[in-house]
């Protein structure tokens, strides 16, 4: 059986307490980027960007049997490990559960308080973005 958004969010949260520093963090998050589901070249188009992000992020989302799957890329490392968690956390899901889910997770791994202001505001906006394709297909469900 599939995890639940929950569930995966907990395992998240699980796999960076058992880091001491964020030094060894920054690591797992470019080794969760590197096993990233890249987006193909045909969908890294201007309408993919994520806008509000320093670094270049392009998202694609498609419905396969009423469930969102998600691709991704980046031009910088860090920043493809996180969208690489936030894909690990919502894609393979059910629109309406993407949009009801929290994000709160973000906040237990202490993710944003150890990013740029700018990273910061980028995650904020990939979470926004990776909402708004639910929001977009779950209209389309209807």
């Amino acid at each position: 059986m599939n995890k639940t958004i929950q569930e995966i969010q907990k395992e998240i949260v699980e796999e960076f307490a058992m880091f001491d520093d964020w030094m060894q963090r920054y690591e797992y998050m470019i080794e969760l980027g590197k096993a990233l589901p890249l987006i193909q070249d045909k969908y890294k188009i201007d309408e993919n960007l994520i806008k509000g992000c320093q670094s270049k992020v392009w998202v694609h989302a498609e419905l396969e049997d009423e469930k969102l799957v998600f691709t991704a890329d980046s031009d910088a490392i860090i920043t493809k490990g996180i969208v690489a968690i936030l894909i690990r956390t919502f894609s393979n899901h059910h629109p309406s559960a993407i949009i009801e889910a929290n994000t709160n997770f973000i906040d237990d791994i202490g993710l944003k308080e150890h990013l740029s202001p700018t990273r910061a505001n980028g995650l904020v906006s990939m979470v926004k973005q990776l909402k708004m394709y639910a929001v977009a297909y779950q209209t389309q469900l209807n």
